[in-house]
């Protein structure tokens, strides 16, 4: 089986190789990972440059249509290029280009083949840009929640930078993602398509539905867990995953062994 790995923003191929390792050792040599670069340069995820010392890159450096669709025609170059590709796996902004490029096609080419078979999507999120370009009306209830969401996304990235440049301050035991006070989730409710953190899936146009096979992995305690949900029940082959942790991969023997299962379920894992 062979994946192409799309790392979050901020990040890179390499970094996402280190993000992944863990599971992918649960794997065995039938399984390969193919790790790619976005294509813009930009500045580092909070915390990258604590543990990483390699460049870092975005899918785009803002969230415009036009921009979201020239990163498609890079992903579908680098498939001619360097596949076939028997799956994705992405993370955070990764899932978000593999999302909107499955909702381009799926409204636009439904008869053409697809390139891949099945997506595995890490912490990922649905870019209302591309709802509304394809005709969808993201209701004001999912945009006030994605709203928040960021905010305090971006608080926690902020706490995290703030630990990374004073090392000394950080408690033994206490995680960046342990303080849950400010979620706007209960990662113990279920959504009910009716409501979705605003989205009625009911009422989303079946051609803009997602029918491959689709795994995906989020965490409990992640600011950004209302969006996962969302783009969750967009796909109807769906099996969903709570690593319990945060905007994060853990790297557990239980969470690893948990994601490898996933994977090994997809077409061409292997059972």
């Amino acid at each position: 089986m062979k994946l192409l790995c799309l790392h979050g923003q901020g990040t890179s191929g390499a970094i996402f190789k280190s993000q992944t390792a863990a599971f992918r050792s649960k794997l065995g040599p039938n399984y390969t990972f193919d790790f790619v670069d976005a294509p813009f340069p930009g500045p580092p995820a909070p915390g990258i440059k604590v543990m990483y010392d390699t460049g870092t890159y975005t899918w785009w450096p803002r969230a415009t249509v036009s921009l979201i669709r020239g990163s498609h025609q890079r992903l579908l170059d680098h498939i001619a290029e360097n596949g076939p590709y028997d799956a994705l796996c992405c993370f955070s902004q990764g899932c978000a280009l593999a999302f909107s490029f499955l909702l381009y096609h799926a409204r636009e080419t439904p008869s053409d083949p697809l390139p891949f078979a099945s997506v595995i999507f890490i912490c990922g999120g649905v870019p209302f840009a591309v709802l509304e370009d394809l005709g969808y009306r993201v209701p004001p209830k999912a945009h006030e929640v994605n709203d928040q969401t960021v905010k305090i996304m971006k608080a926690k990235a902020a706490n995290l930078a703030h630990m990374a440049a004073n090392l000394e301050q950080i408690r033994i035991g206490v995680g960046l993602w342990d303080d849950t006070s400010d979620l706007v989730h209960d990662p113990a409710v279920v959504p009910e398509e009716r409501d979705v953190f605003g989205i009625d899936l009911r009422e989303v146009p079946d051609d803009l539905r997602i029918g491959i096979p689709t795994v995906h992995v989020y965490g409990a305690k992640d600011p950004r867990w209302p969006s996962s949900m969302q783009l969750a029940y967009f796909c109807t082959d769906r099996r969903m995953f709570d690593h319990g942790g945060g905007h994060d991969i853990p790297r557990s023997t239980d969470v690893s062994e948990e994601i490898a299962g996933l994977i090994r379920g997809l077409p061409g894992g292997g059972g």
